[in-house]
């Protein structure tokens, strides 16, 4: 199929979850033109009152100052947003513990715990104000051809696209990984993260807490009116037995793992789970195709830098082609493309071994071995410069960031606000 005038541009993003249209949206605003195509609806759904979102992220402050400069982050305020301005971390086999506080590095807030359709919305309703991007949704990529000149993208909606450059954006599962036959490299962690909302009967303190049990790290999670989400990691079979459980008991299990460090607790709604697992793929690029966030890495959840790790691709990209686009280089260019992969794939290669590191410590039985991250808590714990240097890189306050992430403008208020009815 010829491609029609309506069914070009300059980059197709497949994907428009949080990654996704995080990139369109830094494309756009760089000047070029963008498709997204999404194999869900985005269509906005009202949300039922006092309701959580099962999925939330622990954005940075790095993410915090990317969504201020792209123009979403006071939607997103709106909506609701929950900054936490401390970390208490302790491990269940010993007296370790490290604790983080923003007012050490006088900063307002550590990060902020947002739920995913909170992002989404934000970021869905300022690419539909841009004249230079097109939605297509439902629409799922059938076929992809890469040529000398432009890549061609088949949709399920029989569309064809012709752009410079396809951005993969969709997940772990990458359709378009698939298509290029680009193999994921990893191992899968046996554990399943269990996630649901919860209400403490103690006030959460805007706290992010974590307990490393010996089955995986147990993580509340600051959200509005002393609620938390928790995610809970742990064997697959564990990981059935708490879905299965009635309210009450899982109630009392949850209550019992976390110490009732925050009192007696209350699940709100559904539970849900996902498999953990660690991937990376051996090449970002391709002519005329990058990928990014979970598409080319996913990482273990137990510190929260997945969502940020994509968010910082993302960035990043739109950053080289923004300027490349300038200069009047080709978008799909493999050597402008390359850039973006030397950028992006120390930092995160980086941080996926410390998190795989992290979790194979934390998870062995061996004594010697819980003595020593015992003693390595408490040491860095009292050793302000080494935990400045963790917090600091956890925030997004050092090291290579994109243009969009490292400058931080005057921000709203990030307190909780009640949804507004959908339009």
């Amino acid at each position: 199929m010829t491609p029609s005038r309506s069914n070009r541009a300059d980059v197709v993003v497949v994907g428009g979850g949080l990654v996704g249209a995080t990139a369109a949206l830094a494309l756009a605003r760089a000047g070029l033109s963008v498709a997204v195509l999404e194999a869900e609806s985005i269509d906005e759904k009202i949300w039922p009152e006092n309701s959580f979102d099962l999925r939330v992220s622990a954005l940075s402050l790095a993410t915090q100052r990317m969504f201020t400069a792209l123009g979403v982050w006071p939607d997103m305020v709106e909506m609701g947003v929950a900054s936490f301005r401390a970390m208490r971390v302790w491990d269940s086999a010993g007296g370790g513990r490290i604790e983080f506080d923003a007012s050490e590095l006088a900063e307002p807030a550590l990060g902020h715990i947002v739920e995913n359709r909170v992002t989404r919305r934000a970021l869905l309703r300022a690419l539909q104000q841009c004249a230079n991007v097109q939605l297509e949704a439902p629409s799922a990529v059938t076929g992809l051809r890469i040529e000398d000149d432009a890549a061609y993208v088949e949709t399920s909606r029989g569309t064809t696209w012709r752009a410079q450059l396809v951005v993969g954006a969709d997940g772990n599962r990458s359709k378009v990984r698939q298509l290029l036959r680009i193999d994921a490299r990893g191992w899968s962690y046996d554990q399943r993260a269990v996630v649901a909302t919860v209400k403490t009967a103690l006030p959460h303190q805007d706290t992010a807490w974590q307990r490393f049990l010996p089955a995986g790290p147990l993580a509340f999670l600051p959200l509005r009116d002393n609620h938390c989400s928790i995610v809970w990691s742990t064997f697959p079979s564990h990981a059935e037995q708490l879905l299965a459980l009635d309210d009450a008991t899982f109630n009392r299990q949850l209550t019992d793992a976390f110490e009732a460090t925050l009192g007696e607790v209350s699940v709100v709604g559904a539970r849900g789970a996902f498999p953990l697992k660690l991937e990376h793929v051996p090449d970002y690029v391709r002519p005329r195709i990058a990928l990014i966030g979970d598409a080319a890495h996913t990482v273990h959840p137990l510190a929260g830098q997945g969502a940020n790790l994509g968010f910082l691709d993302a960035a990043a990209l739109a950053q080289i082609v923004g300027e490349g686009a300038a200069s009047g280089v080709d978008a799909g260019d493999l050597r402008l493309l390359r850039r973006y992969e030397r950028w992006r794939k120390g930092d995160n290669l980086l941080m996926l071994g410390v998190m795989d590191g992290f979790k194979r410590v934390f998870g062995s039985a061996s004594a010697p071995l819980r003595i020593a991250r015992n003693t390595g808590f408490n040491a860095v714990n009292r050793t302000p410069f080494l935990k400045e240097i963790f917090i600091r890189r956890a925030m997004g306050l050092s090291g290579d960031l994109p243009k969009l992430c490292s400058a931080l403008p005057e921000v709203a208020d990030p307190s909780w606000e009640r949804f507004p009815a959908a339009n």
